[in-house]
């Protein structure tokens, strides 16, 4: 199932290596949601923001959804995965039962008449992107490990601060052992 020698995919995770430096990507999980010759889009699903979906929407009354930080770029911009077997039309299947995108005005429309479980959608300002080929390189020189299909168990029912260690955990073998690794070497 996990190969971190293969070439990401669409619907893989990208799981940063202990010690990556950038402190954006720092433990990071990221959903990968479009990977072309042009380039990579993904979403970090594991850093919070204090910001709530009816903060940043203002048509949304009730619907008090916590916002991630889904990367560095365009933090202006709102995006959204979900769940389940009646996606959102327009959407893009990243692996079984796990979308991104979608129609927005239908998602609002489903919202304000509360027809839709918040736990099955995660919502997410700005992203992580890569120009073409950055994303290969990053992986080859092992900066970001690879596992395959990202379930939606995965995405959305693991505590986002549990999430960079059970994937890891899941993966097995070296890997496994990278989870355990202290977050600054120097301090064990």
């Amino acid at each position: 199932k996990n190969n971190g020698g293969n070439q990401p995919k669409k619907g893989d995770l990208l799981i940063s290596e202990p010690f990556l430096p950038d402190p954006n990507f720092k433990r990071t999980v990221i959903l990968l949601c479009a990977n072309s010759k042009e380039g990579s889009f993904g979403l970090v699903l594991n850093q919070s923001s204090t910001l709530f979906l009816n903060d940043v929407v203002e048509e949304i009354d009730d619907f008090r959804e916590p916002l991630f930080i889904g990367g560095p770029v365009e933090q202006n911009t709102l995006h959204y995965i979900h769940r389940g077997d009646n996606p959102l039309e327009g959407s893009e299947k990243l692996s079984d039962g796990l979308f991104w995108g979608g129609s927005f005005d239908r998602l609002l429309e489903l919202i304000n008449v509360k027809e839709i479980r918040p736990q099955d959608f995660k919502f997410f300002v700005g992203y992580a992107g890569w120009g073409a080929g950055q994303l290969e390189s990053e992986v080859k020189e092992g900066s970001w490990f690879v596992s395959k299909s990202a379930t939606p168990d995965q995405v959305f029912d693991t505590n986002p601060d549990d999430l960079w260690r059970d994937v890891l955990r899941e993966m097995g073998g070296k890997y496994k052992m990278y989870s355990n690794y202290p977050i600054d070497p120097r301090m064990n």
